[in-house]
């Protein structure tokens, strides 16, 4: 396919009804690419074939539709810019996507896709944002090599006695920095570096109403449509001497190549427990204070008490319904000042550091959204609809910016979305009722759909099948029975609507159970099918034999 650009000044339009019109019947035509017009400006884009029509051809099909013409026309080829200063209106984009994470990067690729002239503005984080730089490569890096440690050093079957292992802390941070910088390079900076409709600038952008952003206080630059993908980052607690102690965050944890004496890690949301364990394996002392009764708190009782037990005989110390109220140095001490959980207070000796993790909250506050009205959530998250549109038209927002679920995936596909939607008739409506989620603990945790308190909630007639691992035969034979497989189903329509894993390498699990929620599928189906023999796949048949019989009363592969 050789595609070009035409840009046209069209007469007649009055309203976006008129361009909506003219998209519709420009699209639908044979060897049009894309089309994007403007009632306000007068303007229409139209990526089209060469080897299938000609501009003429553009041309008299617009002039075809209702009482419109066109009066002026600029033939770009596709692809022609390779930097926004070759050309004439230098600072004027058909896109321009504010952030340089995932979302970024899929929004950018879609937009090259269709032709569109795009800028994308980043600072902060370096290109890739928070998964491939501070957040999913490199702790999941760090987990498996805390994982090997642990093999190392503990088996489950009495005739293996591991002798221990060696660790070079400092080489395994050495090869986390390697991998990032590896897949920083292949996995964002490569795959956009033959675009030529892309511009990546470096600089903090802030509106200056809904079409205009200023970068650094110095230049601005205008699009018909622009995406907030700015990402978030550490809540950081308002708390008496936290600023003046010093402390971590994953952002700079995962960079140290000094193993930690100690850590004293704030909160026991999923990113708190990930480097818990990982770095206790690692041979770091670890405590966790958290403010709640309990790690994980977003999930129901038996599947946090599975994980704070495995915790707990690892040695990583747990303090529930414990607050800090004050921090202050003493040497190379920190004093944390907690209150406990009968009111009283006590202090807290730390040797090594702190980390904070005490959550996220959304990059908003340095770009001037007060000078466009745009509206937030009560924690400041941009509020997006299932379109990804906000309240103002041309503006979109995707990822972890936005009051959608924070997952690298989701964002990826809300970047794609929010393009698609603003520059197209057919609407990319996105639906998270399926969506999957893990958090690389030991035993991992999955689940979607709902969870019982989810469904009691909303008025769901639901019943619950819940099989220990000790009924699953590979749990068995890997004499590792921790955790369990949680189903949930509607009663009325036998429909899986839920579930929840906890379980070695259970995240693997999950892909099939939140296809089976998409897709409608009922516990009959999950209970009839075939399932090969001694993998952890089988518990999900199991499970759902469970729900009409006791399984442990049945032979092997038996339904």
């Amino acid at each position: 396919m050789s595609n070009k650009i035409i840009n046209l000044n069209i007469n007649g339009m009055t309203c976006s009804g008129c361009s909506s019109h003219i998209e519709k019947d420009l699209n639908v035509k044979d060897g049009i690419v894309s089309s994007i017009v403007n009632h306000e400006t007068g303007e229409g884009k139209f990526v089209y074939d060469t080897n299938k029509i000609s501009n003429q051809d553009v041309i008299n099909a617009v002039n075809n539709i209702g009482n419109y013409s066109v009066i002026e026309d600029i033939e770009k080829e596709d692809c022609c810019v390779t930097n926004t200063k070759d050309y004439d209106e230098k600072n004027k984009f058909d896109l321009i996507v504010i952030g340089g994470g995932s979302a970024a990067f899929s929004a950018a690729i879609k937009a090259e896709g269709i032709g569109l002239t795009t800028l994308m503005v980043n600072d902060g984080l370096d290109f890739g944002g928070t998964c491939v730089n501070v957040g999913c490569v490199p702790s999941k890096n760090l987990i498996r090599a805390a994982e090997t440690v642990y093999h190392a050093t503990h088996s489950n079957f009495k005739g293996i006695k591991p002798k221990g292992v060696e660790i070079d802390f400092t080489q395994i941070i050495k090869d986390k920095k390697a991998l990032v910088s590896t897949l920083q390079q292949h996995k964002y900076m490569d795959v956009v570096s033959d675009f030529k409709n892309l511009t990546m600038l470096k600089g903090w952008a802030k509106f200056v109403d809904n079409k205009t952003i200023l970068v650094d206080g110095k230049d601005t630059y205008t699009a018909t449509n622009i995406i907030i993908a700015t990402g978030a980052t550490t809540n950081i607690p308002n708390i008496e001497g936290l600023n003046k102690v010093g402390y971590l965050t994953n952002v700079s944890l995962f960079d140290l190549e000094e193993k930690p004496k100690s850590l004293t890690i704030m909160g026991a949301g999923y990113i708190g427990l990930e480097i818990a364990m990982a770095y206790n394996r690692l041979g770091v002392k670890v405590r966790i204070i958290e403010f709640t009764d309990r790690p994980l708190r977003s999930q129901t009782n038996d599947i946090t008490d599975v994980l704070e037990t495995q915790m707990k005989t690892e040695g990583i110390e747990i303090l529930p319904n414990f607050r800090a109220i004050k921090f202050e140095k003493d040497g190379d001490n920190t004093i944390i000042h907690c209150k406990c959980p009968d009111d009283s207070t006590t202090q807290i000796i730390e040797e090594g550091h702190i980390v904070v993790a005490t959550g996220t909250k959304p990059n908003t506050s340095k770009l001037g959204l007060k000078n466009i009205d745009l509206n937030l959530t009560e924690k400041g998250h941009i509020l997006v609809n299932e379109k990804m549109e906000t309240n103002i038209s041309n503006i979109y927002a995707a990822g972890d910016v936005t009051n959608t679920p924070a997952f690298v995936y989701t964002a990826a596909t809300e970047g794609s979305a929010a393009v698609q939607n603003a520059f197209s008739l057919s609407k990319t409506i996105l639906d998270y009722s399926s969506l999957p989620w893990v958090v690389f603990t030991d035993p991992q945790i999955a689940g979607a759909g709902m969870d019982e308190l989810e469904a009691e909630k909303k008025g769901i007639p639901f019943e619950v099948s819940k099989l220990d691992l000790i009924h699953v035969p590979r749990a068995l034979a890997a004499q590792d029975t921790r955790g369990f497989i949680k189903l949930m189903r509607n009663t009325e329509t036998d429909k899986l609507i839920g579930a929840r894993v906890i379980a070695t390498e259970g995240g693997e699990l999950i892909q099939q159970l939140s296809m089976a929620i998409k897709f409608g599928i009922t516990v009959k189906d999950l209970a009839e099918s075939f399932y090969p023999y001694l993998t952890l796949g089988e518990a999900v048949k199991l499970a759902a034999i469970t729900f009409g019989k006791d399984v442990s009363k049945l032979s092997c592969c038996a339904s």
